[in-house]
């Protein structure tokens, strides 16, 4: 699964897919921007730095204040790939934040999505 192109391709570049897939779907910016936070511990200000900035995947999760531990709850498969059995530790970060976005997209909770 080592696909290292996504690890140096800018957040900033999938950044308007996130919130495109989201709003289509009728779901909104502050949303998408809610699981990021809960997911990274990146404040609002942190998010539009890393945009502005066009930090790359790699940066984007080395720099962020605080992994959720209840990421690891996340589960399920994402591009074909059980994200629980994703040993590269980056890889599955990324993956994470897909798997949110496609769940916000499909209409669920976000009490349910964020994990709580």
């Amino acid at each position: 699964m080592q696909n290292t192109k996504i690890f140096t391709t800018a957040f900033a570049s999938v950044y308007p897919h996130y919130i495109q897939k989201a709003e289509k779907k009728g779901r909104t910016t502050s949303e998408v921007h809610e699981i990021i936070q809960w997911l990274t511990g990146y404040d609002e200000q942190g998010i539009q730095e890393q945009l502005e900035k066009k930090t790359d995947f790699k940066t984007f999760f080395e720099q962020a204040p605080k992994m959720n531990p209840n990421a690891a709850l996340i589960k399920g498969v994402i591009c074909g790939y059980r994200i629980e059995e994703i040993e590269d530790e980056l890889m599955r970060n990324i993956r994470y934040l897909d798997k949110l976005i496609d769940e916000l997209a499909k209409g669920r909770k976000m009490e349910k999505i964020v994990r709580e």
